[in-house]
């Protein structure tokens, strides 16, 4: 027998569409908030997923998203990351470091407009491996802005059991950003 192709092959697809299950959404108030936690999160998903749309308070033309977990401010975070907008690339990393960063956020020094942000973090609840994370980043002001993609390393077994998500530059997010969190069954 040959191998379906095609549209017939996506019309056969078994479609699963309770993967993903709310845990806890939090829309900043006005006063903006200098950080977001998410906590007491249940061990009974296989992967987690942060999902925001933000903007900071800050001056600078943008700022980044500074994340740990568990209350951990010990030097055992990695991060890596790779830039662009629209006319130039960058990369960086730093290892041994006191949070995961992620780019990229806009600012109110720049057009009105908020950003997103898809943060992965995988088998966050299993006790004998680090912690990693994916996430995508990006915002557009009228033609310009830059997208990012960006990976990250908790050194710890721990089961991840909060999260903290704040700015680098420790700025308000500012009114109506939004966070949410979501668990994602595993097959």
């Amino acid at each position: 027998m040959s191998p379906i192709l095609g549209i017939i092959a996506s019309s056969n697809f078994q479609r699963v569409t309770n993967s993903y299950a709310s845990i806890a959404t939090t829309t900043v108030g006005g006063g903006g908030a200098s950080s977001i936690t998410f906590s007491s999160i249940p061990a009974t998903y296989t992967h987690l997923q942060i999902r925001a749309i933000a903007r900071s308070a800050g001056g600078s033309s943008e700022d980044e998203y500074r994340i740990r977990f568990n209350s951990d401010t010990g030097s055992n975070y990695s991060w890596h990351y790779v830039l662009g907008n629209g006319s130039a690339a960058s990369a960086s990393a730093a290892s041994t470091t006191e949070r995961i960063q992620i780019r990229q956020m806009p600012t109110t020094a720049q057009a009105a407009g908020f950003g997103g942000l898809v943060l992965d973090i995988f088998d966050y609840a299993n006790t004998s491996k680090y912690k990693t994370t994916r996430a995508l980043g990006g915002y557009d002001v009228n033609g310009s802005g830059t997208i990012s993609l960006n990976s990250g390393l908790w050194q710890n077994t721990n089961a991840i059991t909060s999260i903290s998500i704040a700015n680098e530059r420790t700025v308000n997010f500012v009114e109506y950003s939004s966070f949410a969190l979501y668990g994602i069954k595993g097959a």
